[in-house]
């Protein structure tokens, strides 16, 4: 049942068409939320939106890419346009290429650090000022366990969850003094499309990747919903006194980790 946790206040969602970002949309609607949602994948991005607006919820889709300053600037005027203001930035867009560093082009080396490095970037410069102006808010960034851990094939998708992971202690530092609260969750395995792209990339059945993939205290892969809860907290004022944590939600993937 809906606790209205995010009544009144305006959440942009990066990465928002599928997966984790779609699943986190919907509850941040459910929870009271106005939703701006941007995404390369239009025709997903739309019908997330409609699907939160046939319930009653507030959205809009602005399609763009996130590595993209004047895509990111677009879609932070609309949702301040239409809604008012930006309390809660989501940014989750990411994308993974498994690869050692012998194995893995120039190209996708700098593709997947743009997306899952730069944009946070990108989208945070823009947001951050109109965010202050308001009196604060909190920005979650997706990092990932193998932001923590290295693992295998997966060198730059490794570096770049790194950076994110201290890209997001920095920002708390800087904009704690405007109230506003810079968190990253680092998710384990997680049922999504993108998971069972790895299995693809590394040309491995879905069945063998996914049994690998539980083999971890808990024994499974994680639900978008737990991963988007971690979101929801970390965007509510349940979370008013964190900042600057990596919260870990990986049904206890790194637990044996030092």
């Amino acid at each position: 049942m809906p606790q209205n946790q995010l009544q009144g206040k305006t959440a942009l969602i990066t990465g928002a068409a599928s997966g984790i970002g779609r699943t986190t949309a919907l509850l941040f609607a459910r929870e009271g939320a106005s939703v701006l949602l941007t995404d390369i994948n239009e025709s997903a991005g739309h019908a997330v939106a409609a699907d939160i607006t046939q319930h009653g919820g507030r959205a809009i889709f602005e399609p763009g890419d996130v590595t993209s300053a004047a895509d990111c600037e677009r879609a932070a005027e609309r949702a301040v346009r239409e809604f008012g203001g930006i309390r809660v930035l989501f940014n989750n867009a990411g994308i993974i290429r498994r690869a050692a560093v012998t194995e893995i082009s120039e190209a996708d080396w700098d593709r997947v650090m743009a997306v899952n490095v730069k944009a946070i970037f990108l989208m945070s410069r823009q947001v951050i000022p109109t965010m202050a102006a308001a009196g604060g808010g909190s920005i979650i960034n997706t990092a990932s366990g193998w932001g923590l851990a290295g693992g295998p094939r997966a060198a730059v998708y490794c570096a770049s969850k790194g950076a994110v992971v201290l890209l997001t202690k920095a920002m708390a530092i800087d904009h704690g003094p405007q109230n506003i609260r810079v968190n990253c969750i680092c998710p384990g395995d997680t049922d999504t499309a993108m998971l069972r792209n790895e299995a693809q990339q590394l040309g491995e059945p879905n069945d063998k990747f996914l049994a690998e993939a539980t083999k971890r205290p808990l024994g499974r892969v994680g639900k978008p919903e737990e991963i988007a809860q971690a979101a929801l907290y970390l965007a509510s004022d349940a979370s008013s006194f964190v900042t600057g944590t990596a919260l870990v939600v990986d049904g206890g993937g790194l637990a044996g980790s030092t």
